[in-house]
Parts: structure tokens; C-alpha cells; sequence
């Protein structure tokens, strides 16, 4: 065994660790912190197998975007996880079978992908070139109206997300730029003239002592 398949196997082995510890960890923010150790694992494997773009993009998207979003939300939150773990064990049965049919299907659909004996050459030219201009180079020729698909269906979700966003409730507060922008010093500040004060001066002891003797 040489250093890569070894560097391979503690790899996958701390993915499928924090993949288990992502389900069942008690704390949600710990969940969330194996589920950035499982994400940067896999970056890892992404690494060893020369794919240095899909290693790049999971750390940079992932672990550097998306995760930081599930935190903040997860702890801003203060959800309490107990109350969604009740009845787990009564489950679990039912979730281990739809589990495993799911993993036969995914066996299933790329059994075919992991034949090595079925690969295209990789040509001198894509040698010299790199697998991530390759890559480029292939998703904006070959693959570019699927990847236009794509963008319009991501602009299309991210247009429903903020349209949800903006319902009318009556416990929301909402602010209006124009009203910002047109806000002057006057409406936020007034200044109102008072005339001083102005205390008795305390009167010492022993003038105090003189004054009350006849």
C-alpha cells in the first residue's frame, strides 16, 4: 500500500465517521461543525483523485458559504433538538429500509461509472491542459445550454425564495428605503430650550450654628 491509497482510506474513514455523527449528534451545532469535517474530508478524496476544481468548489461553497449560513441560522435559532428526536427509535426501522433501498438504487444507476475498463483515454492535449480547464472548457461547449438550464432554474428559486419572504404580517416590521432617504435632522433630532437650574447654596454648619442663637 503506497501513501495515496493510505491518505485515501483515513480519509474516507473520517468522512463516514462525521457522515454517522452528523445523524446522531445531540447538539445541532455540533452536527453541523462533523457535517464542515465531513465536507473538508471529502475535499481530501476530491484531492488524491485529481479533481482539484470539485475539491476547490466544495470547500469555497460549502464549507465556506453554505455551512457558515447553517450556523449562524442554527445558532441564532436556539431550536431545541429534543423535541424533534421523540419517537426516533420507532422509526428507525422504516428509515434503515428506505435508506438501503435508496443506496441499492444509487449502486444500481453507477455501477456502470466505476468500470475503469470502459474510461476514454485522456489525451496528451487534456494532459497538458488540466482537468479544471478541461472542464471549463467543456461546460461552456459542449455542455452549455444544460448549464444555462441550470442558472435560469437557480434565478427562478432564488426569485420564489424572496417572494416568499415578502408576505404581509402583521408582526413584521418592514422599512421603506424612500422614507430613509428623505428622513431629515430635524424630524430626528429636536432640541428644546430649558432654562437652567439653578440649587441653593448649602449653608455650612457653623453658619447654620450662628444664625438659629438670638
Amino acid at each position: 500500500m503506497n501513501t495515496t491509497s493510505a491518505l485515501f482510506y483515513l480519509f474516507s474513514a473520517v468522512l463516514l465517521f462525521a457522515a454517522v455523527m452528523v445523524i446522531t449528534a445531540r447538539n445541532t451545532v455540533h452536527a453541523a461543525l462533523f457535517l464542515v469535517l465531513a465536507f473538508a474530508s471529502a475535499a481530501c478524496v476530491w484531492m488524491l483523485l485529481r479533481a482539484e476544481f470539485l475539491a476547490i468548489a466544495l470547500v469555497l461553497v460549502y464549507v465556506g458559504a453554505v455551512m457558515v449560513l447553517f450556523l449562524f441560522v442554527v445558532m441564532m435559532l436556539d431550536i431545541n433538538s429534543d423535541r424533534f428526536r421523540e419517537g426516533f427509535w420507532h422509526v428507525l426501522p422504516l428509515a434503515g429500509l428506505v435508506g438501503a433501498l435508496i443506496a441499492l438504487e444509487m449502486a444500481l444507476v453507477l455501477t456502470n461509472g466505476f468500470d475503469v475498463r470502459q474510461a476514454p483515454a485522456v489525451t496528451s492535449a487534456a494532459a497538458k491542459l488540466g482537468n479544471t480547464k478541461v472542464l471549463g472548457i467543456a461546460i461552456y461547449t459542449q455542455y452549455l445550454y444544460p448549464l444555462q438550464i441550470a442558472a435560469v432554474l437557480l434565478l427562478v428559486a432564488i426569485v420564489s425564495a424572496i417572494s416568499l419572504t415578502l408576505r404581509r404580517r402583521k408582526d413584521s416590521r418592514y422599512i421603506d428605503p424612500s422614507e430613509q432617504v428623505r428622513a431629515r435632522k430635524a424630524d430626528r433630532l429636536r432640541i428644546v430650550p430649558m432654562k437652567p437650574v439653578v440649587e441653593p447654596r448649602p449653608v455650612p454648619p457653623a453658619d447654620a450654628a450662628s444664625g438659629a442663637k438670638p
